[in-house]
C-alpha cells in the first residue's frame, strides 16, 4: 500500500504539474482511457490476487445479487488499485480544472472515474469468472508476462512514432475520440467545464452516468446468471474416437520409438503446460518482437536475428525440471549412458522442430524489413551456429544444474532455496554458448576485414556444421552425468 502510495502521489503531482501546459487536456483524458483499459483487462490476468473476483464461491450462502452487487462494490473500493486511481485522478483533474466550476466538476469526476473502473472491473470479472476457475485461466494468467513484455515494446515504439510526429500534437485526434468513451468522459467533463463548453460537459456527465448504470446492469445479470447456472466443467469429455486421434495428426511425422515417444511428449508439455507454454509462447514473442521492433524504428541490424535464437535456446535449460515429480517415470526408462543420451537427444530434437523454422523466418523477416539480403546466409549461419550452442550448454545445464519449477505461483519459475543452482545453470550456460560461438563470431569478423565479402556465403553451412557439432557433443557429455546421477536430478527436481 505504501509503495503503491507513493508511485501514485508522484504521478499524481507530475500530472498536476501539467496545469496550465497547452496539451495538458489530451495527456489526462488519453490516460484515463489506458487506465480504463488497465481496470478492465488486468483481473483476467492477475485474478489470483483477490479471490472476491469469484463469486462463485458465494452461490451456497443466502444472498440475493443486488444487495451483492452493491457489497461487492464497496469492497473493491478497499485496495491498492483504487488508491492508485484516486490518485490518478486528483493529479488529472488538478491538471485541466480552471475556476470554480471546474473544481465543482472535479469533486463529481474523482469518484465516478473510480465507480466506473471498478464496475468496469468487476463486470467483465465476472462474465469470464468461469474462464478465470479453469485450467486454461491459468494458462491466461500465466501468459501475463508475455503481454507485460509486448506491452512494454509497443509503449517504447509509441513513443519514439510520437517524438518523430512532433510530440503530444500527434495525440489529438486520440484524445478527440477517447474524451467520448467512458470513464474518459469523466475527465472530459472537468476539461470542457474549464474550456466553458457547459453542453459537451453536461452530456460527458451524462455519459458517465449512464455507463455506470449500464456496468452495474450487466454485473448484476451475470452474476445472476452465475449463481443460477451450473456449472459443467464437470460433464464428461471426450469420448473413445478423441482418445483414439490423440497419436494421429501431425504427431505422425515423428520417428518411432523412444525419440518419437520423448518429442512427443516434450511438445505436449510446451502446449499443455502453463509455464511451458509460457516460455516458449514468450520466447517466441520477444525473438520476433526485439528484431522486427528495430528494424521499424530505423535502428535495427539484421544481426539482431540471432536474438531470436538465443531465446528460444534458452529452452534447453533445465529440461527434467519442467517434467517436477513426473521425471520418476523417466528415470524409470534410463538405466545407461545410451538411455540417458537418447533421451537428451529426443528432447534437443523437439526443440529444433520448432526452433529451427523460427529462426530462418525471424533471419528471413529481419533481412526483408533492414533491406540487406546480402547478409542473410552469414546472419542465418551464426543464429544456426549459436543454436546449436545454446542446445550444447542447455543439455550440460540440465545435467549437472536441475532444479524445480513450482506448479503454483504464475511467476514463481524456481523452487525457494534452489535460484542459486537456476542462475549458475543459465549463467555458465550462456557464458559457454558464447565461447562456443566464438570461432564462428572470429571467422565472420576476418572475412568482412580481409574483404572476401563474395564467400561470406560459407558462414551458412559452416554454422550449420558447426552447431550440429556442438549440439552433439554436448549431448554426449551430459549423458554421462545423467545416468549416473538419476537419484540427484529426480530429488532436484521434485523439490518444488
Amino acid at each position: 500500500m505504501v509503495f503503491s502510495l507513493l508511485c501514485a502521489a508522484l504521478i499524481g503531482l507530475v500530472l498536476a504539474m501539467l496545469r496550465g501546459h497547452a496539451h495538458a487536456g489530451t495527456v489526462v483524458v488519453v490516460l484515463a482511457g489506458i487506465l480504463a483499459l488497465g481496470w478492465a483487462f488486468m483481473p483476467l490476468f492477475f485474478s489470483a490476487g483477490d479471490e472476491t473476483l469469484d463469486p462463485s464461491r458465494l452461490v451456497m450462502l443466502p444472498l440475493r445479487p443486488r444487495p451483492l452487487v452493491r457489497a461487492l462494490l464497496v469492497s473493491s473500493l478497499v485496495g491498492t488499485g483504487p488508491l492508485f486511481t484516486v490518485c490518478l485522478a486528483v493529479g488529472s483533474v488538478a491538471a485541466v480544472a480552471h475556476g470554480g466550476a471546474a473544481v465543482a466538476a472535479g469533486v463529481l469526476a474523482v469518484p465516478l472515474l473510480l465507480l466506473v473502473c471498478v464496475a468496469l472491473a468487476r463486470a467483465v470479472a465476472t462474465a469470464n469468472v468461469r474462464l478465470l476457475s479453469s485450467r486454461k485461466g491459468r494458462d491466461l494468467a500465466v501468459l501475463s508476462g508475455l503481454l507485460i513484455a509486448v506491452g512494454a515494446q509497443l509503449v517504447n515504439f509509441g513513443s519514439q512514432r510520437l517524438a518523430d510526429a512532433g510530440g503530444l500534437t500527434a495525440l489529438e485526434p486520440v484524445e478527440a475520440v477517447v474524451r467520448w468513451l467512458p470513464p474518459a468522459t469523466a475527465v472530459g467533463m472537468v476539461d470542457s467545464v474549464s474550456a466553458g463548453a457547459y453542453g459537451e460537459a453536461a452530456a460527458q456527465l451524462l455519459l458517465t452516468l449512464a455507463a455506470l448504470a449500464g456496468l452495474m446492469w450487466a454485473w448484476e445479470r451475470s452474476l445472476t446468471k452465475l449463481m443460477v447456472t451450473p456449472d459443467g466443467s464437470t460433464i464428461a469429455a471426450a469420448g473413445p474416437a478423441r482418445e483414439q486421434a490423440a497419436g494421429g495428426g501431425l504427431w505422425r511425422l515423428l520417428p518411432g520409438g523412444r525419440t518419437g515417444t520423448t518429442m512427443q511428449r516434450t511438445l505436449r508439455y510446451a502446449v499443455r503446460d502453463p509455464k511451458a507454454k509460457s516460455a516458449f509462447v514468450t520466447a517466441l514473442a520477444i525473438g520476433l518482437i526485439v528484431p522486427v521492433f528495430n528494424a521499424l524504428q530505423g535502428t535495427g541490424s539484421v544481426y539482431l536475428a540471432c536474438f531470436g535464437a538465443g531465446m528460444l535456446g534458452v529452452q534447453m535449460y533445465n529440461q527434467f525440471g519442467q517434467d517436477t515429480s513426473a521425471f520418476w517415470m523417466v528415470a524409470q526408462t534410463i538405466s545407461t549412458k545410451r538411455d540417458a543420451y537418447a533421451e537428451l537427444r529426443a528432447r534437443a530434437l523437439a526443440l529444433a522442430v520448432v526452433t529451427v523454422p523460427y529462426t530462418v523466418l525471424v533471419t528471413v523477416a529481419t533481412a526483408a524489413l533492414v533491406g540487406n539480403w546480402a547478409a542473410l546466409p552469414e546472419v542465418l549461419g551464426l543464429a544456426l551456429g549459436l543454436l546449436g550452442a545454446m542446445l550444447c550448454t542447455g543439455a550440460l545445464a540440465s545435467a549437472y544444474y536441475p532444479y524445480s519449477i513450482p506448479s503454483e505461483g504464475a511467476f514463481k519459475n524456481v523452487a525457494p532455496g534452489q535460484a542459486g543452482l537456476a542462475w549458475a545453470g543459465i549463467a555458465l550456460g550462456l557464458l559457454s554458448a558464447t565461447v562456443l560461438c566464438a570461432p564462428l563470431i572470429a571467422l565472420t569478423i576476418w572475412m568482412h576485414v580481409a574483404g572476401l565479402h563474395a564467400a561470406l556465403w560459407v558462414l551458412l553451412p559452416a554454422g550449420v556444421t558447426w552447431g550440429l557439432l556442438a549440439s552433439w557433443t554436448g549431448l554426449r557429455l551430459a549423458a554421462p552425468k545423467v545416468a549416473r546421477s538419476l537419484p540427484e536430478i529426480l530429488q532436484a527436481v521434485s523439490k518444488g
